[in-house]
């Protein structure tokens, strides 16, 4: 687990202690840091593997030179903040009851929403709650998971 690199009243967001237990947090959560008020943030922050490669993605998926370089940068200050956890067997298992579930109630369990499962199924393989800007998204997994809605 990595302290939260998000800077208490503005500055470079590398490290600053918040007042919350550790939490996992996904993509939508990292591309918003910097909008996030601090102590809607945990003390210490985990990021899934899965999270490092979507910001991996980022810089190549768009043709905007300007983006591209705001892009690269978010993504070498978290490599450079961050030990991400692995997807490893648990996160395997527990991505498979996290499919399940979803599968159960209907929603959709592919493409997109395939990177989605995988860092809810970090989280709950690591017993970590999930903090994101997007907590409709993982709805029918509360039951499983502790998901913790953050506005950008």
């Amino acid at each position: 687990m990595n302290k939260n690199p998000f800077p208490p009243n503005g500055g470079s967001p590398l490290s600053s202690p918040r007042l919350k237990p550790g939490a996992s947090r996904g993509y939508s959560v990292i591309i918003h840091l910097e909008q996030i008020a601090p102590e809607d943030l945990p003390l210490e922050l985990a990021i899934s593997a899965v999270t490092m490669a979507e910001l991996g993605a980022g810089p190549h998926a768009t043709s905007d030179p300007i983006e591209r370089a705001r892009r690269q940068d978010r993504l070498q200050r978290t490599e450079a903040t961050f030990d991400p956890l692995p997807v490893d067997s648990t996160v395997a298992r527990a991505y498979g009851q996290l499919y399940a579930t979803v599968m159960a109630s209907g929603r959709k369990t592919r493409g997109r929403r395939a990177f989605d499962l995988l860092i809810a199924a970090t989280a709950l393989a690591a017993q970590l709650p999930l903090y994101t800007s997007n907590p409709d998204d993982f709805s029918d997994l509360v039951s499983l998971i502790d998901v913790i809605a953050v506005s950008p």
